[in-house]
């Protein structure tokens, strides 16, 4: 236990922000494997978990690059490839 009244303070501090910061983790990791697990029904909950990533890298709970790479990590397994035809030649 600190014994100095700023690091008292400061313990106080780092206790609210890291309560703080795991909410905004827990948030988007929740609504992430809600959209895994429901997959068909997940387009109303994208918008959702965009904002709660944007968000999480807006207060800088999680890096810039790792919120762009997640949303079009996501973004890639929502769209569904359409089949190439192959040309038959006559």
């Amino acid at each position: 236990m600190p014994i100095i009244k700023s690091a008292k303070k400061k313990l106080k501090q780092d206790k609210k922000r890291t309560a703080r910061n795991t909410g905004y983790e827990r948030a988007f990791k929740k609504t992430l494997t809600k959209i895994g697990q429901k997959k068909g029904s997940a387009v109303n909950l994208i918008s959702t978990l965009y904002s709660q990533i944007d968000k999480a890298a807006k207060k800088k709970v999680i890096h810039k690059n790792k919120a762009k790479r997640l949303k079009a990590r996501l973004a890639k397994r929502l769209t569904v490839k359409k089949p190439v035809r192959s040309k038959s030649k006559k």
